[in-house]
């Protein structure tokens, strides 16, 4: 208890450091924005929103009162998990920050990343069972083996952890809904059949955590996280699948219709 009460303060004092990176990743957005917007038609302006709410979605899991609250608290932790996984790469994701910097960067810039696009690399990676094996792969690993409880006890693997988290929740958004170039595209069919696999792994780990407690969890906290997680996680999916589904129709409306 004293070391999760030491890291809890430990947390508290860096919390002005912590803040710079989040600060500067919405300040070369928004600086990106207004190069974009000179050269090309405006961006916008929504977008731009979605960029700076998932940036505060992902700190707030970080830092503050809920990232100080979940090293006691697992609800906490939890209310966390979904900031940082689920509802920050959502909105990050609806940013669409690749088109934008390709928009933003020079030619040989632009070009090198559009190499990096294609790459066999990020092919592996942006495959929708690759990126559900990472997410909810990743979840079942933390709350079913001892690393719950040793994330807790070392700052390092609790900041690798969090690392996880974000880039898995947000490769997994992004091989769901095409927002960017996307060279290595999955059909509809494919992505949906992924998604509901992955959504029945989500639903099924919560039930798992309601019954059986991560180490260092009380019987009441797994309850009342392991329903958080099932319920808030399930309404955050449903936004993924009207995405997905406004896409879809998008896709397979008659050419005639799309052009009035």
């Amino acid at each position: 208890m004293h070391s999760n009460g030491h890291i809890h303060d430990n947390g508290a004092g860096f919390e002005p450091i912590l803040l710079i990176p989040f600060a500067l990743v919405i300040v070369i957005y928004i600086a990106a924005v207004v190069i974009s917007s000179r050269r090309f038609k405006k961006w916008p302006l929504y977008r731009t929103l979605f960029w700076i709410f998932g940036t505060i979605c992902a700190a707030s899991a970080i830092i503050g009162p809920i990232a100080n609250r979940a090293h006691l608290d697992f609800t906490a932790h939890m209310v966390g998990h979904l900031l940082l996984g689920m509802i920050a790469p959502i909105l990050l994701v609806l940013a669409a920050p690749i088109t934008l910097a390709l928009r933003t960067l020079d030619v040989q810039s632009a070009r090198r990343l559009s190499k990096v696009l294609k790459s066999w690399q990020l092919r592996i990676i942006s495959n929708p069972i690759t990126a559900s094996v990472l997410n909810i792969g990743g979840l079942w690993i933390l709350y079913t083996t001892g690393l719950y409880g040793l994330m807790h006890q070392n700052a390092l693997l609790h900041a690798l952890v969090h690392f996880h988290v974000f880039i898995a929740g947000y490769l997994f958004t992004a091989s769901m809904i095409y927002m960017d170039p996307a060279p290595h595209r999955f059909s509809f069919m494919f992505r949906a059949i992924v998604f509901t696999i992955s959504l029945a792994g989500h639903d099924i780990l919560s039930k798992y955590i309601f019954a059986h407690p991560p180490s260092g969890v009380t019987k009441v906290q797994a309850e009342n996280g392991g329903m958080l997680m099932y319920y808030a996680g399930d309404a955050i999916d449903v936004a993924l699948i009207c995405i997905l589904c406004y896409q879809w129709f998008k896709a397979t409306r008659p050419k005639e219709s799309l052009s009035l």
